[in-house]
């Protein structure tokens, strides 16, 4: 039974609309334990609200209504039997389509596993289920987590709620189109490059990267194996925080929520202004946001020192060329023999580590490992790091429908470093959303969520939705 959350369960709740579809999970969970709520009656109306939804949004390539509502049938059973399987219990939770879930295709929205449907959950996936979550659907992303949006795929590209004609950034695109516009409270991603954070900066939902290797990957498509993350995009840090201690088991101070509430006073935040704040590519309106919210936890006592980060740009390539390299060589043999299997935009992006040398991808390890080194000294002297995720909102989507094109972000060497990251929103410039990255120690998700939460309870960008179609 789950501490504090017990309680009986009346065989005939009060119905319930879908405004309970935008209330934090900790207050559903609260309803689900008085009897206010079943199980069974949030996820009709979660399926209800996606149906309606998502034919504007296309986040979800699979709505899993049938087992659904099987499972949240037993958890309602559970909690009335008293068996409390923990914070996300009876909560519904979209997947990512490059994880396992057993029964449903893997598709990876590539035309080669169309039909590759998963023997047994990925790991992460029974965690979720041991913890009671509901897996609702698959949700969408770009082919084998590379390019896009791209209009050739399997399917259509998720829409930013935010505006519907701009990107949702990638590649965890159907999850962060599905937090924002209110589909589901929680999803799960995946980030090998900046995949969690960057929907997040440009949807205006929480993305938490973890330490690499805190949740396991197996049952994960694999895109570059020493880059490759899994982790929360959430509506709040909160969720954020109790959906990653599910995926990675972890109880007690560990915990990632365990600092929620705690002030920041005190605490040392190193600012890592000259990663952005200088360069032509940069939004006034970004270095504007991300200034106001430091002084935000500032003013709430934490001790401000600006830090210099290393060349970005170098740690940029180098970190591009590792996963080029790993994703070719995971590829190569299915590029060369079964090429219409994939889109043209990701056959292109998979075979570009052709052209790489070993001597190459070992300089690039190097350049990566001295990173690590650098981060690890600036986190020796302050509890976090911050500065910018993305240095544009989300782009329009229509240069994207004729090629690659780049997205400046400040993300990709946490990838390497293998530090936490939390993605918050911090503001809106032209109505949509700023984002900044909050780099944590290894494995101190608790500390960057403590400050992540800190800057939610003090604003209100984190509570904003785009307004519904």
């Amino acid at each position: 039974m789950h501490e504090g959350l017990s309680g009986p369960v009346p065989l005939s709740p009060a119905p319930v609309g879908s405004d309970c579809l935008d209330l934090p999970i900790a207050e559903l969970a609260a309803r689900l334990r008085d009897g206010r709520l079943t199980s069974v009656a949030l996820t009709r109306a979660t399926l209800d609200r996606i149906a309606v939804r998502d034919k504007t949004y296309l986040s979800f390539y699979a709505v899993l209504e049938e087992a659904a509502l099987a499972d949240a049938a037993r958890a309602d059973e559970d909690l009335a039997a008293g068996l409390d399987r923990g914070p996300l219990h009876g909560i519904p939770v979209g997947i990512k389509d490059l994880i396992d879930v057993a029964g449903v295709p893997t598709t990876a929205n590539t035309p080669g596993r169309a039909k590759t449907v998963a023997a047994q959950d990925a790991e992460l996936v029974r965690r979720l289920r041991t913890g009671g979550a509901i897996i609702i659907g698959k949700l969408a992303t770009y082919e084998w987590a590379t390019v896009g949006p791209d209009k050739s795929g399997l399917f259509p590209p998720a829409k930013n709620p935010w505006r519907l004609d701009h990107i949702t950034g990638g590649s965890s695109s159907g999850c962060a189109a599905a937090v924002a516009g209110g589909l589901v409270r929680t999803s799960i991603g995946t980030d090998t490059g900046g995949s969690v954070r960057g929907p997040s900066f440009y949807c205006g939902t929480v993305g938490l990267k973890p330490t690499f290797g805190l949740v396991p990957t197996s049952g994960v498509l694999d895109l570059a194996p020493s880059l490759d993350h899994v982790g929360p995009i959430s509506a709040s840090v909160a969720e954020a925080a109790i959906t990653l201690d599910v995926l990675s088991g972890r109880n007690g101070e560990g915990r990632a929520a365990s600092r929620l509430g705690e002030p920041v006073s005190g605490l040392r935040i190193g600012y890592a202004r000259n990663w952005f704040a200088h360069d032509s590519q940069t939004m006034p309106a970004v270095t504007a946001a991300l200034d106001a919210a430091v002084s935000v936890l500032s003013a709430q006592g934490a001790v401000v020192s600006e830090v210099e980060m290393p060349d970005h740009a170098t740690i940029e390539v180098a970190v591009a060329a590792i996963l080029h390299a790993e994703s070719f060589k995971l590829h190569a043999k299915a590029l060369r023999e079964h090429a219409e299997s994939y889109g043209r935009r990701a056959f292109l992006s998979l075979a570009a580590g052709l052209s790489l040398s070993e001597t190459e991808v070992e300089k690039a390890r190097a350049i990566g490992a001295s990173f690590r080194r650098d981060v690890d000294e600036l986190l020796g002297y302050h509890d976090v790091l911050i500065t910018a995720g993305a240095l544009t909102t989300a782009l329009p989507a229509a240069p994207f429908e004729e090629e690659a094109v780049w997205t400046p972000m400040r993300t990709i060497g946490f990838n390497v470093s293998g530090h936490p990251v939390l993605a918050v929103p911090v503001g809106f410039h032209d109505g949509l959303p700023i984002g900044m990255q909050i780099i944590g120690r290894h494995y101190a998700e608790a500390r960057i969520a403590q400050f992540g939460h800190a800057f939610e309870q003090a604003t209100d960008f984190s509570v904003q939705r785009p307004l519904p179609p």
